[in-house]
Order: C-alpha cells, then sequence, then structure tokens
C-alpha cells in the first residue's frame, strides 16, 4: 500500500502535538526568522508541518537547525513512531536522498548517546547530558556500568554536578517508582586506540584523595537525596579535571558512571526492596555466583543487576526505558582557582591506628552495616537509635569548604568532628511528604551541607577525625550507609589580582523542558533525519554497561 505522508503524518503531529510552535518552530523562528513559517500550515487551530518530503528538502540544507533541535529533544521517542509510518533515507556525506515513500522506513531507532545544551553564562559553563538508558520492570533490578559518558572536555574546574532519574518523555521519576539506590561517577585515563582494555595497564582508575581505595574512588556519587543536595563549590575554589600535564602519554581522560535503581512498583515490601531484604529477592548468592556470608540478611550482594524483589501477586506494570540525566557547570582553569581534594569516609572503615606514631595507610571501607530494630525491648523511644562512631587519621590537612553525607531511610544524621571534639560538619536529612518527585513521603529526599567561611575550618596534617552516623533503630534496616564526603584545599589562596571570581550556585539549577518541547520528536521523519545527522558527525563512540558492587574493583570493558 502506498503511504501518503502529507496525510499520515500531519494529521498525528497535528493531533498529538497542539502548541507544536512552543518547539521546532519556535527554534526554527529564532534561527532563520520569517522564512521558517514555510514550515508549518494551520490546522483546526493547530500548528503542523506541511509535508514529510519538503521537510526533509528544507533541513537537508539547515543541518544547524537540525541539531539545535536535536538538542532539545534529545531523540528519545522515536521509537515510538516506527512503526507507524514508512520512509527510506540515506546520508550521502551530510545531505539526504529521498526515496518513494512505499519502501520501508530506516529511522535511527536506538540512539543512546545523549547530546548535551551548552550555556555559558559569564564564564560559567553549564551542559546537561543523558546517559545511555536502561529498562526496569515491577520489581526490577539495574546496577549498570555506563562508560565513556558524556563529559565536558579540556582543562576545566567543575563547579557542580546533579543528577536524576528521567523517563523517555524527560518527566523525574519519583522514589517510590524508581528508587534510586546511589549513582557515582568516576574518572579514567584509558590508552587511546583500545575501546576493550584487557589489561589494566590501559586502564587507570582515577580516584578521590581517599580514604578507601577498595570501592569509593568515585569522584561525584549521591542517592534517594540527589535532587534537593546542593553540589555547587564555592568559589574561589573548583574541582581540577583534564589537566594535560597529568594525563599520561598516550591516554586520555575518561568518565564512566554506576547507576543502581530499584523498580517498586507493585512491590509487597517497598522499604524491604529499597533495602535489599535477601528473602524479598530470594537471594543465596552474590552477583559472582558465590554463596552469601552467614549472617546475610540484606545488601547490594541480594540487589544486583537483574534481580527482582516480590511485587504483588495479579499486580501488571509496563517496562520503561529510563535515563540519568546529570547537569554539569563549570569553568576554564586558570590561575585563580584553588584546586581541591575530593575525601569521602565511611564508618564502616575498619582502620586502625598502629602502635607507632606512623600512620597505617591500610583502609577497608565495609560500605553498608545493618541496624537491628530496639522493639521488643526496654529501650526508651528517646534512646532507640543507632550511633555507629570510626576513628579516622587524615594524611594531610586543609581548609574543609564543603561537606555533606550520605545516608539511606532511618537515618537521623551525620557528624564529623575533629581530633579536640570540635564539629567540622553536621550533614542532616530532609524526609519528603508528598507524592512528587522531589518530595516523596518517608524517603531522604536531600542532605544538609557545609559551607564554611574560607579558612575557618581546618584539619592538620595527620589529624584523627570522628564519624559519627545515627539511626532510627524503631525498626530492623539492611544495608544502610554512613558515607562522608568534604573537599579539602590548601591554605593557599590566589594572589591574582586580576582574577574573576564566579557566583556560586546557591541552589541546584536543573533543566526542564516544557512537554510542548518533548513533544517535537513526535516529528518521526523529521527528528530521524536530526538523530542520523547529529550521530554522523559526532564520533561513533559506544556506551556500554555491566553489573558493579562499590566493594569490589571497578573495571571498564565496552560491551
Amino acid at each position: 500500500m502506498r503511504i501518503q505522508p502529507e496525510l499520515c503524518l500531519c494529521r498525528g503531529v497535528c493531533a498529538d502535538i497542539p502548541y507544536l510552535e512552543n518547539s521546532l518552530f519556535v527554534t526554527s523562528l529564532t534561527m532563520y526568522g520569517a522564512r521558517s513559517q514555510k514550515l508549518f500550515h494551520r490546522s483546526s487551530g493547530h500548528l503542523c508541518p506541511r509535508t514529510v518530503k519538503w521537510i526533509i528538502q528544507y533541513f537537508s540544507l539547515h543541518l544547524e537547525l537540525l541539531e539545535k533541535v536535536f538538542y532539545y529533544s534529545n531523540a528519545l521517542w522515536i521509537q515510538r513512531w516506527q512503526s507507524s509510518f514508512k520512509v527510506k533515507m540515506v546520508i550521502e556525506e551530510a545531505h539526504w536522498v529521498w526515496f518513494n515513500s512505499d519502501v520501508d522506513l530506516l529511522v535511527a531507532s536506538t540512539l543512546t548517546n545523549s547530546h548535551a545544551r551548552e550555556n555559558n553564562e559569564n564564564g560559567m559553563k553549564s551542559a546537561v547530558y543523558l546517559s545511555p538508558k536502561f529498562e526496569l520492570k515491577p520489581g526490577s533490578v539495574a546496577n549498570r556500568v555506563f562508560n565513556n559518558i558524556d563529559f565536558p572536555k579540556g582543562h576545566i574546574a567543575i563547579k557542580s554536578f546533579n543528577a536524576e532519574v528521567v523517563d523517555e518523555a524527560g518527566n523525574p521519576i519519583p522514589l517510590h517508582e524508581t528508587y534510586l539506590h546511589h549513582w557515582i561517577v568516576l574518572r579514567n585515563y584509558q590508552r587511546k586506540g583500545i575501546e576493550s582494555p584487557k589489561n589494566k595497564s590501559d586502564n587507570i582508575i582515577v580516584s578521590n584523595s581517599g580514604l578507601c581505595k577498595n570501592g569509593l574512588e568515585q569522584i561525584f556519587g549521591l542517592g534517594s537525596e540527589t535532587r534537593r543536595t546542593d553540589t555547587h563549590v564555592p568559589d574561589p575554589y573548583g574541582i581540577e579535571v583534564g589537566n594535560p600535564i597529568e594525563i599520561p602519554q598516550g591516554f586520555e581522560e575518561r568518565w564512566f558512571m554506576n547507576v543502581h535503581a530499584i523498580d517498586t512498583r507493585g512491590a509487597e515490601d517497598k522499604l524491604g526492596c529499597t533495602e535489599c531484604r535477601c528473602d524479598l529477592y530470594n537471594a543465596t548468592e552474590d552477583e559472582n555466583g558465590e554463596a552469601l556470608r552467614k549472617g546475610y540478611i540484606g545488601g547490594m550482594d541480594c540487589c544486583h543487576d537483574g534481580t527482582k524483589c516480590k511485587v504483588r501477586e495479579g499486580f501488571e506494570g509496563v517496562k520503561r526505558t529510563l535515563f540519568m540525566r546529570y547537569t554539569v557547570k563549570w569553568v576554564d582553569w586558570d590561575s585563580s582557582i584553588v584546586p581541591v581534594k575530593i575525601y569521602v569516609l565511611d564508618v564502616t572503615d575498619t582502620w586502625k591506628k598502629g602502635d607507632s606514631n606512623a600512620l597505617d595507610t591500610k583502609h577497608h571501607c565495609l560500605i553498608e552495616y545493618d541496624v537491628e530494630s530496639c522493639a521488643g525491648t526496654s529501650v526508651s523511644n528517646e534512646g532507640c537509635i543507632d550511633n555507629r562512631t570510626v576513628s579516622l587519621s587524615m594524611p594531610t590537612g586543609g581548609n574543609v569548604i564543603y561537606g555533606v553525607a550520605h545516608q539511606h531511610t532511618g537515618g537521623i544524621g551525620s557528624t564529623l568532628y575533629g581530633e579536640d571534639g570540635r564539629i567540622l560538619c553536621s550533614s542532616i536529612p530532609t524526609y519528603g511528604e508528598g507524592k512528587e518527585a522531589g518530595n516523596e513521603e518517608g524517603y531522604i529526599v536531600g542532605m544538609s551541607t557545609c559551607y564554611p567561611n574560607p579558612g575557618s575550618v581546618k584539619i592538620s596534617d595527620g589529624e584523627t577525625l570522628v564519624l559519627e552516623s545515627i539511626y532510627n533503630r524503631s525498626q530492623s534496616h539492611s544495608g544502610v550507609m554512613g558515607l562522608f564526603y568534604i573537599l579539602v584545599a590548601d591554605d593557599i589562596l590566589p594572589n591574582n589580582p586580576n582574577s574573576v571570581v564566579h557566583a556560586p550556585v546557591e541552589k541546584q539549577e536543573k533543566m526542564t523542558v516544557p512537554n510542548s518541547v518533548w513533544g517535537v520528536t513526535l516529528f518521526g521523519v523529521a527528528i530521524a533525519i536530526v538523530a542520523v545527522v547529529a550521530y554522523h558527525r559526532r564520533s561513533k563512540r559506544k556506551n556500554g554497561y555491566q553489573s558493579i558492587t562499590m566493594s569490589t574493583q571497578h573495571r571498564i570493558e565496552s560491551s
């Protein structure tokens, strides 16, 4: 049957996108003025594309416009339309050739590379990226590693990194549907020309400054609290990356992301699923096929990639395609910026100070621990808390310029003390009170942060700190965490009189895209052009994924 794209596409678009002018039309109007109005006609009060063929011919001469539109849409919805109509296009030296519309449709429907929308305001640059997709059904778990993710290039200072889970339409997903156990971002140097390194010498993990080197090497990372936790680095400080002097010859800097998400739609016990209770996952082995240790009741060994938590009998739910949407803010590096060191402290660290004055550098972080319930005991409600502490010696000191804790449901707060008992930073959780994303009742949706005045909070070289993590014991909890992130800078401040100070980000600024903008992707053929053109003109990098646990050595392999 011969298809008439002027009819089948335009009518569908008019019906589904009543405010098309707010997306593609505005974009094209901004770039090309009144000429762009020729792209559309009015139908039932709506703005509609004229013909598929005409659009393709017009857009083939305006690749810049195509990529602009692509940045707004991210080409996530092409799959929805690949069976709606049939067209065939081929790319040849960035030009399009149109074939008769009665042949099959060739659409780039599985693109997962993100394309950033970059902004630059007074030297502060920002970009919004999407991770490769991951799919979840009710009760299922994704614990994926995405290699070589999109990230700003060059010698820069990172000023903030924010992330959240979104669906295909860019809608934030609430924690009571998809629980974000954690996300972490790590840096590595990979030998050029080797996409799947087999030897450790071809891949070098660039971890933070400590203290644990057995699973907490991340540069950035949070969990359920990600939407309402400040991550900005105040001036004149920054997280230095991309320094060409530090990158070994023959290597390039790359970034990879680990996302651990649990779909709790229809779950028999939502809290039990998020705490990875082994009985709810019917788990007896870890992801390596080894038997769980005796007494292990819950944690990441029971909710690894591909496992499933119990859902209510008869519950039906669709499979979802999800993404991590992450926003990076940075400035170009210059001599006015003071670099910071990143430390991730863990209350489960087994480090013990030796008999001599020398520092024992052997830190082993268990990362997770359990909290026993005081129900049925003589403990009063006021005393029904779990207070865990650990003493840790800092190899080098400096000024604390940022601090934040990471806890799970049941957490009351965490405090970092100096050797003399002074409080360096206290971080308290915020629990949600509603149903919308960012305010989910019963979940930790934010952690308070510390921003001391420069030079007001100092750590001495070799100083022994005390980390305290407190949980409520009114019910038991499994697989909880007690981490603490601090950024530490040397005592030396820049003395460059010409230095430019960028205004700090006072709160997380997320890019929210109106539904009408997301709707532009329903231009099946037009956006297919955008996707393939953008893809063709960019690198042919492939992002892979694999399972990972934070307590094992990270491996980077392209799948």
